[in-house]
């Protein structure tokens, strides 16, 4: 049997449209080639944007800031000295941007001045950290990405 130009187009049509839809399904169906979100129910966090930048501004006019550094045994994190530290409460939030499966959060309970987080829970690579705390009923947000 010979085939002609137009029936040879159309068969190399036909095989590279399975072709490419051979991999949409294979990178949909396949848990190696994770489509996860940046961030669960974006929407939601996009309404509490203005009560972020109330938060961040607070943070921003202190008058002595927090500090956030790497050390060698982890994630230091320093509060003003002239808190009283017993009326601090928040969380901090660490996120990984390239594995959400690694992000978690850490309650602040302060006995100094001085809040670490340890190096056996990080894993190397960029971090991005969120310091969402309350000190005498006033909001603060102080944001920071570090590389580890």
């Amino acid at each position: 049997m010979k085939i002609n130009w137009g029936t040879g187009i159309v068969i190399a049509f036909g095989l590279f449209i399975t072709f490419i839809l051979y991999f949409v399904f294979k990178v949909q169906s396949d848990s190696q080639y994770d489509n996860e979100l940046v961030v669960e129910e974006y929407y939601k966090q996009e309404l509490k944007f203005e009560n972020q930048m109330t938060k961040e501004q607070n943070a921003i006019d202190m008058t002595e800031k927090i500090s956030i550094s790497t050390s060698e045994e982890g994630i230091n994190i320093t509060f003003p000295s002239d808190l009283d530290l017993t009326k601090v409460t928040g969380k901090v939030s660490l996120y990984r941007p390239s594995n959400q499966k690694l992000d978690f959060e850490v309650p602040i309970s302060l006995s100094g001045p001085h809040l670490l987080i340890p190096k056996s829970n990080l894993v190397g690579g960029r971090w991005d950290i969120s310091l969402d705390w309350t000190y005498d009923g006033k909001e603060f947000l102080n944001k920071k990405t570090i590389y580890f």
